[in-house]
């Protein structure tokens, strides 16, 4: 979701602007462009369309010697893709240029309020509001202009300001949205996300809630709202640059779809030792406040949404307590019944997605206890919440989301065997012959990565599909949303995850000749139940592919493809069965030519309700 950077330093800014916005392209985007500043004042450049197109414009219009500057990659929320609505926006005064990322809530009434004072707009969007205000509000001290306007803006933003009296600083602050600060030797930066910068510098740190940031070329210097100086701990970046590049593969997705058994290893190798037990590391939250937990909500959205759903099931059948999960962007404005004994799980990724951070800061109002699972360290959902559990999956660059979710799904297995430890509910030995099956997960994915040319095959026969309903039961159907996810939006297909059982109340009247059926037949307790489902859509001339277990001997007599998932224990199965509906959606994709890392319309980060 919009992407930002920033330079200051002895470089010439343009092509360092370009390249580090075009590793921010994975976030998704639909414009894109910079703003250079110099003593000459401030030259925008900024186009509709991809960062190629903006540097054939830049190449054409002949490049300038710049050593400050701003750039952006924007998601329209507010106003179609336009060159005009793109960003940078300009002050019509030329004083002043902003990149903002979020939502500016109440830009209407302060477009009123400037058109009052003799201010014009030209574009559709929230982000023009800023630059306009803070130019009302700039008389000589660009410091105090950005905190008298930040006083009357609402909403969520990071905003990168360039001041044509200041040339050689940039101005940051936040709200809400993401923003880092990377530091270098003569040179300092302002990025969305670490990929942007690393080429350039691997320390690094997160503004905290509005912080304010004035960067030159010799300092960073960051004041709280009270103008109190602020220092920050320097993270030095560990991952190498190359773990943000394809690695000789076609795509992102396919590369982090490899990745996964790595991913999984890394994720649990910290919460087990050598005797299998356990080791969650919480300070705030004790082992007596999880055993004293009576409830559980599990908030997010899309794919953690989905990971939450799968281990509702799990959760509750471990705990005997209620277990819910609830998408976030509806759970903040439900009302939501939770008190000191609620524990409130919060998964995301990015741990700066909006809808999941105000779900979280709703829970933590009503006093519910708080657990976050999120990818990035020191996000903002991790540092609001009183315990976080990081995946360690390495930095995930595809929109479609693979290897997080996986190493969420593990991650919130871990913390409910530790419950029921905790609670009685599970003796030391289930517990870990549970986690003894959860650490073979890395090698069942394994087997299946190396031989995929089933789902390669079946991929093949139906890449031309017009409409795909993916089937379940119980976990299964909790897989299938994922399944159903992938597919639609990477490859543009119409697809559906229906409980199986539901099909007789109206999902079969959408079954026609040649529809395709994707059923998972993973569930044991189900089984039969499941063929009967197959019976009824094939009876009404659906194609079926089936996802299977290794020792299923029934399921492939009456599907018309069958794909295996290796012999594993129950717990593991779920984390097995989702990578071949990975594979498949990948290679649909793949196959119909789509944009597979880029999809339209999606972003990697949504920091915008």
């Amino acid at each position: 979701m919009c992407g930002i950077v920033g330079y200051v330093g002895e470089r010439n800014v343009t092509p360092l602007l370009l390249e580090s916005l075009e590793k921010l392209e994975y976030r998704g985007y639909d414009s894109a462009g910079i703003a250079l500043v110099s003593v000459k004042g401030i030259k925008i450049q900024k186009t509709r369309g991809r960062i190629a197109d903006l540097r054939k414009i830049v190449e054409d219009s002949g490049e300038s010697e710049c050593t400050v500057g701003i750039g952006h990659t924007r998601w329209a929320t507010h106003g179609e893709p336009s060159d005009v609505n793109s960003h940078p926006h300009l002050s019509r005064s030329g004083r002043v240029a902003v990149v903002h990322n979020g939502i500016i809530e109440n830009y209407i009434e302060l477009r009123a309020f400037l058109s009052t004072h003799g201010y014009s707009f030209s574009t559709e969007t929230d982000s023009e509001v800023v630059s306009e205000l803070i130019d009302f509000c700039y008389a000589g001290d660009p410091v105090a202009a950005v905190r008298k306007a930040e006083l009357q803006l609402k909403g969520s933003y990071a905003l990168g300001i360039i001041f044509a009296d200041f040339p050689e600083q940039i101005i940051a602050t936040r709200k809400d949205s993401p923003l880092i600060i990377g530091v270098g030797e003569n040179e300092n930066f302002i990025a969305s996300d670490i990929p942007a910068i690393l080429k350039y510098t691997r320390d690094v740190f997160r503004l905290d809630e509005r912080e304010l940031a004035i960067l030159s070329k010799k300092r960073v210097a960051v004041f709280n709202e009270l103008g109190e100086r602020v220092d920050h701990a320097i993270e030095h970046i560990e991952w190498d640059a190359t773990a943000a590049e394809k690695g000789g593969y076609p795509h992102f997705m396919i590369k982090e779809i490899m990745e996964q058994p790595e991913a999984i290893s890394k994720t649990i190798a910290p919460r087990i030792d050598a005797e299998g037990n356990i080791l969650l590391g919480f300070k705030s939250i004790s082992d007596d406040d999880l055993k004293n937990i009576d409830s559980i909500r599990i908030t997010a959205c899309g794919s953690a949404y989905h990971v939450g759903v799968v281990a509702k099931h799990l959760l509750k059948n471990w705990l005997n307590i209620p277990v819910s999960a609830e998408l976030a962007s509806e759970f903040r404005y439900d009302d939501p019944i939770v008190n000191e004994r609620t524990l409130v799980i919060v998964v995301s990724q990015s741990g700066e997605t909006l809808d999941t951070l105000y779900a979280l800061r709703e829970a933590k109002n009503k006093g519910a206890r708080t657990i976050s699972i999120v990818n990035v360290v020191a996000s903002s959902i991790a540092n609001e919440s009183e315990e976080v559990l990081y995946t360690w999956a390495g930095p995930e660059i595809s929109v479609a989301t693979t290897k997080a979710y996986s190493t969420q799904l593990v991650l919130i297995e871990l913390l409910g065997i530790r419950m029921a430890q905790l609670r009685g509910r599970m003796d030391d030995e289930q517990g870990k012959a549970l986690v003894s099956a959860i650490k073979s997960i890395p090698t069942g994915i394994e087997e299946i990565l190396k031989d995929v040319q089933t789902v390669q095959y079946v991929a093949s026969l139906y890449f031309n599909s017009q409409s795909v309903f993916f089937l379940g039961r119980n976990i299964d159907y909790a897989l299938s949303l994922e399944a159903s996810l992938k597919l639609k939006e990477i490859s543009y297909i119409h697809s559906e995850a229906y409980a199986a059982g539901e099909l007789k109340h109206g999902t079969i009247s959408l079954i026609e000749e040649g529809t395709l059926v994707i059923a998972l037949c993973t569930y044991r307790p189900l089984l039969d139940k499941m063929i009967s489902n197959i019976k009824e859509v094939k009876a009404r001339g659906a194609k079926v592919i089936a996802i299977i277990n290794n020792d299923d001997v029934q399921t492939g007599t009456v599907a018309d493809h069958i794909i295996r998932i290796p012999a594993c224990e129950q717990i593991a199965v779920p984390s097995l069965t989702i990578v071949p509906l990975q594979l498949f959606a990948y290679y649909i994709a793949s196959l119909k030519g789509c944009d597979i890392d880029k999809p339209r319309n999606l972003a990697k980060s949504v920091t915008v309700e």
